[in-house]
């Protein structure tokens, strides 16, 4: 179940590096060296790779967090133990459902930044669930599903569409079928902070997303008085445009 996001990576950004030793280059002056990448719902880590691979390639210090999807208080502290790990200020950037987990663990005082890429931000008191239910409706919203055990998959017959249109058709049809299933817990459970309020944001737009409808993402990204980029992407955007994604990374970093 790991790891599958390296297919799309492969294919997209051919004879870049892994995530792993930094290289030596010379960040702008002023810039944050810490970048935290938290992955959405229904994905794993990999899904930031390519993106991951731009920003370590010039000498960023890039993490991975690995969500356990079962509830909010899991993803939230898994991220927070990646950012008691690093040196210094630190952006932190969330993907989809990512964006409630940063929301909620942005408020350690190492962020100075945060970056939402088709994300949902929450502000107190609200859930993704609550945010879904008020946003437009969108194909790939109205394909979760709960499975017996109440953990929500997206349908895989919709989600090769819905969620990554812009992929090769194996690598859509092989995520479909590669989900890693969020708990409803997760999806019900309101943030209790909003970090968002004391620290600058910054928004990636995918103008093609049919998850999270693009207008729900521009709503988003004024009430949080973001610095906004649009890309003419998928939800996936993040795998296709990740150059326009890791220079809007690279611009938080130098955010005061």
């Amino acid at each position: 179940m790991r790891n599958i996001f390296l297919s799309a990576a492969t294919v997209l950004l051919a004879g870049t590096t892994l995530v792993g030793s930094v290289h030596s280059a010379e960040l702008p002056k002023g810039a944050a060296h810490n970048i935290v990448l938290v992955h959405g719902a229904f994905v794993d880590q990999t899904s930031w790779q390519p993106v991951a691979d731009i920003l370590t390639k010039k000498g960023y210090n890039v993490t991975l967090v690995e969500n356990p999807l079962t509830s909010l208080a899991a993803d939230v502290d898994a991220t927070k133990q990646a950012l008691a790990k690093q040196n210094g200020r630190t952006i932190l950037v969330g993907h989809s459902w990512g964006g409630v987990v940063i929301t909620q663990a942005g408020n350690d005082p190492k962020v100075s930044a945060l970056v939402y890429v088709s994300a949902f931000a929450p502000e107190v008191g609200e859930s993704l669930a609550s945010l879904a239910k008020a946003g437009p409706p969108t194909e790939g919203g109205n394909a979760i599903h709960p499975d017996a055990k109440g953990n929500l998959y997206i349908d895989p017959k919709v989600f090769p569409s819905a969620v990554a249109a812009d992929l090769p058709p194996e690598i859509a049809e092989h995520l479909a079928n590669s989900q890693l299933p969020l708990n409803h817990v997760a999806f019900e459970a309101p943030v209790t902070v909003a970090a968002w309020h004391d620290k600058p944001t910054f928004y990636v737009i995918s103008t093609k997303d049919k998850v999270l409808a693009p207008e729900a993402q521009k709503s988003f990204a004024a009430r949080i008085k973001a610095q906004t980029t649009e890309v003419a992407g998928s939800h996936a955007s993040l795998v296709v445009h990740a150059k326009q994604v890791a220079e809007v990374i690279e611009k938080a970093t130098l955010a005061k």
